[in-house]
């Protein structure tokens, strides 16, 4: 068996998956909140080399493992001066319900109030509190005021408090796409957030940038293309084997 065969197809396909999370990176890069993702390398035994006509016990031979995870490092909190915009300094996300009628989380902030008085996403999601999705006076719209803990004022009338989820196990929430987590697994264990202070007239700028996300590119392409190297020489290889072999019968 060709191992070397095996083990730069394994890493091909590893590298075309980091390849797609630095694309996603890049395309989200500008979405208020979003968490990057990373991709780091390990090695899995698959098997073992036979060492037969030798006194040396087989030996055991690796493949390449790509493995994926979420930075949930905070990004920078720049001003908007918008009264809807908000921002979470420290831990969790906010909650927001989708068409599924499940709920989502996310650190965008980019709030907007819709044509019924409701506080949803860009996306149209209403956005949750304590006692539900937030909603607001459509026909008297007043100053709208959001406290560090939450606590949200239309004018003098109190209208809700934001819910802020946070998570013991970040690394169990399934990625979404576009800065948006579910909690599928019982492992992720949704807690309250503490110690964070909500942000009025703030976004959360994502943790990544478009310039170290090309430099981790360039990285993935380079190790891409030797591992194509590597699969032709081995190709070749074996071509010259063949007919080296057919010429001596």
């Amino acid at each position: 068996m060709n191992v070397s065969l095996y083990q730069a197809a394994a890493a091909l396909d590893a590298n075309s998956r980091w390849q797609d999370a630095i694309a996603e990176n890049l395309a989200s890069s500008s979405i208020p909140g979003y968490k990057r993702q990373s991709v780091s390398f390990s090695s899995i035994q698959a098997g073992l080399m036979e060492t037969s006509g030798t006194q040396a016990p087989d030996q055991h031979f690796g493949l390449p493992k790509d493995n994926s995870s979420i930075d949930f490092a905070s990004g920078q909190l720049r001003p908007t001066g918008v009264e809807t915009d908000v921002a979470i300094e420290g831990n969790g996300f906010f909650e927001v319900g989708l068409p599924s009628g499940s709920s989502a989380y996310t650190r965008d902030g980019e709030f907007q109030v819709n044509s019924q008085g409701a506080l949803v996403t860009k996306q149209g999601y209403p956005v949750q509190g304590q006692g539900g999705p937030i909603q607001l006076d459509p026909r008297k719209r007043g100053v709208l005021t959001i406290t560090a803990d939450g606590h949200i004022t239309e004018g003098a009338t109190p209208v809700g408090q934001l819910k802020l989820t946070d998570f013991k196990n970040r690394q169990a929430l399934t990625h979404l796409g576009g800065g948006y987590f579910q909690a599928n697994s019982l492992s992720a264990q949704a807690t309250d957030a503490t110690g964070t202070n909500v942000r009025q007239g703030f976004l959360e700028g994502a943790n990544t940038t478009p310039v170290s996300e090309m430099v981790g590119l360039l990285g993935a392409m380079r190790s891409y293309e030797a591992n194509q190297r590597l699969i032709q020489v081995n190709d070749d290889r074996m071509g010259q084997a063949i007919r080296d072999l057919s010429g001596a019968s």
